[in-house]
């Protein structure tokens, strides 16, 4: 079924509650293993239509956010949703008191009751209200970022449409695009800072309530991380910071050498070549039958895969006005059914979130397929979906010449340097957040200066340049994460550590390494992050001095590939 085939209906929140209580009653009734397998399933499958009436909203709100009748049914979601959350928490405690518990751990893996005992403890009756104005201040973040149009070269343009502009070969082409971005922020800068001033407080009250010290802490069960704490991620910073920085710094100095550019600015690092940045091919059309012969040619379960996505129209990849910014793969488990959003710019990043969102994509539609997979299991920790996706992003490389042709060479050595240099990015964002869930009373400008103290730590080669916006520290206004899913972004670099390892081993050996990933894909949400590493056979970036090799392989590829 095509998507614009697919119907919405408001669901009926009544019943679904009634039902609930009902699915709760029954799990902890079931007097067998069999039995409370069984009725895992059930439940599982109960949520199948309110979570495709919700991500149809959600699909249709952000592929424009000025639609007055969306808007509606997402205000709709924000409102119930919570109620949904806390009913669904009430079967997993049901669950629990079972004595024949160990029974699904037995037949569903080992994140099938610890992720019901996040779910509980992560959930309380008493912060509904706190949960749906948390919701209310996401979507206002989002109207905000949505509605964003920007005067450059006589256009009125989207934040996604700067992106060539701050490519351009021309230094002053590239400031003035980063300004034009940067005014917009600061003409909404009291609205962002008292915005992320109440989305702190609102999110401490709630882990308050519950008996946390701060939302640090809750957001560890609510974001249901599975077999390490604040602790282990302490230590992947500490050696991001020791081990990974210090070859970053190489990096970034053979990127300047091969630009010219002599002393680079926070505006010349998208810049990656003197001659200019790699360039996909155009056309909506042209990329997509592109896409459509890769993944034919990568595997018979891949050309499955994209042949469903494509002839059903499951995407919506081009930027407009009043669409949301970002990119995301969602799912419609009524229609087993991935559906793919980006904002396209003309821009290698492009090719990026092409290769990214369909990974995601790639493992719904097979744990969607898979009959022993329960609806709700069948996405793993996000730190583990990631990797699906940034996977995807090099597996796919043999393939990148349909999509950038005699560019293709600078498309490989760009991506593999800007999936490294990330790791440092994505640690300043996960630091910054628990900063400020700890250190919750701070002003903005005292916010702003702990980022800027974090880029030296992580990124000391970046220059603002006194820049707006970003001179004064307040460029992680942009990171939707930070105000719409906090403490979502030190999974990236988990991902990103397994990533670059599928990089590396395909370098060796392609088959394999897509025999490893296509093993990990098919254990869906059934394990935890550390299981699924070991299941591909990669190592676990916890331990100290797991990281520095991978690192230093990784510099010396990059050495070896200057375009």
């Amino acid at each position: 079924m095509k998507f614009n085939e697919m119907t919405y209906t408001r669901p009926d929140i009544d019943a679904l509650l009634a039902e609930c209580k009902q699915l709760a009653a029954k799990a902890a009734a079931a007097d067998s293993d069999e039995a409370i397998v069984e009725t895992y399933y059930e439940q599982s499958r109960a949520f199948a239509d309110y979570t495709t009436a919700s991500n149809l909203a959600n699909i249709h709100y952000t592929c424009d956010t000025r639609d007055a009748y969306w808007k509606a049914e997402q205000d709709f979601f924000d409102a119930n949703g919570p109620a949904v959350s806390n009913a669904s928490v009430e079967i997993s405690r049901a669950f629990l008191s079972n004595p024949h518990v160990d029974a699904l751990t037995k037949a569903l893996g080992t994140t099938c009751v610890a992720g019901m005992k996040n779910a509980v403890l992560g959930m309380d009756e008493r912060t509904l209200d706190l949960q749906k104005e948390y919701n209310a201040l996401v979507s206002q973040y989002q109207q905000i970022y949505g509605g964003a149009l920007v005067e450059l070269d006589g256009k009125q343009l989207t934040i996604p449409q700067l992106g060539p502009y701050k490519e351009s070969l021309d230094a002053k082409t590239r400031r003035a695009a980063y300004e034009a971005e940067a005014g917009y922020f600061d003409a909404h800068r009291a609205e962002l800072d008292e915005l992320y001033t109440k989305i702190v407080k609102n999110l401490n009250a709630q882990a308050k309530l519950m008996g946390y010290h701060d939302y640090s802490e809750l957001s560890y069960v609510r974001m249901n991380r599975i077999g390490y704490s604040p602790e282990e991620i302490q230590r992947f910073r500490d050696q991001v910071a020791h081990d990974v920085v210090p070859e970053l710094q190489k990096v970034i100095a053979l990127k300047a050498k091969r630009t010219g550019i002599e002393h680079p600015t926070f505006c010349d690092l998208p810049v990656s070549f003197k001659d200019g940045n790699p360039k996909p091919i155009e056309g909506y059309d042209a990329r997509m039958a592109a896409a459509r012969t890769m993944y034919h040619e990568l595997s018979p379960e891949t050309a499955e895969f994209i042949d469903f996505m494509q002839d059903n129209e499951l995407f919506d990849v081009e930027s407009r006005p009043g669409k949301m910014n970002g990119g995301y793969m969602t799912s419609l488990p009524r229609y087993k059914a991935p559906f793919i959003f980006a904002n396209w710019n003309g821009t290698s990043a492009d090719v990026d979130v092409l290769t990214h969102e369909c990974g995601h994509a790639f493992e719904g539609y097979v744990a969607e397929r898979d009959p022993h997979v329960p609806a709700d299991l069948e996405c793993p920790g996000m730190e583990s979906a990631e990797i699906h996706s940034m996977a995807m992003e090099f597996l796919t490389a043999p393939w990148h010449k349909l999509l950038f042709g005699k560019d293709v060479d600078k498309y490989a050595l760009q991506h593999a340097e800007d999936s490294f240099l990330f790791l440092a990015y994505g640690c300043i964002v996960d630091e910054f957040q628990h900063k400020m869930y700890q250190n919750p009373d701070l002003t903005p400008d005292e916010r702003n200066a702990v980022w800027l103290e974090l880029e030296h730590k992580y990124r000391p080669w970046v220059d603002f340049d006194n820049l707006p916006f970003y001179g004064r520290g307040a460029g992680w206004q942009r990171q939707l994460h930070i105000y719409e899913c906090p403490f979502y972004y030190i999974d990236y670099c988990l991902s990103t550590m397994a990533a670059l390892q599928f990089f590396l081993l395909s370098l060796k050996d392609h088959k394999d390494a897509w025999q490893r990933y296509l093993k990990l894909v098919r254990r869906a949400g059934l394990a935890s992050y550390t299981e699924l590493c070991e299941t591909a056979g990669l190592k676990v970036p916890f331990t100290d001095g797991s990281i520095k090799a991978i690192a230093q392989e990784m510099g010396q590829w990059i050495a070896a590939h200057q375009v």
